[in-house]
């Protein structure tokens, strides 16, 4: 079972503060994917802030997204 992202929010340095379902708030750094195929268009950083929450992920305008159980596996948690 996965959570679904409920908010996304574009940081500095292509990371991407996301909250699931749970409450969670969590980073994901998006960097490692920007050389992989479709994912260098996030290389535009304006492109890259148009990120939307879609359904139960995130999804940029052209379609480009990543599966929620990603997101959630490959981010760290923010401790406040």
């Amino acid at each position: 079972m996965y959570l679904s992202v409920n908010k996304v929010k574009t940081l500095d340095n292509y990371e991407l503060e996301l909250t699931f379902e749970n409450k969670e708030v969590r980073v994901f750094d998006v960097k490692p994917y920007l050389n992989t195929g479709v994912f260098s268009k996030l290389k535009d950083l304006d492109f890259f802030k148009m990120v939307k929450v879609s359904f139960d992920t995130i999804e940029w305008p052209n379609g480009i997204d990543l599966d929620p159980e990603v997101l959630y596996k490959k981010s760290k948690p923010i401790f406040t």
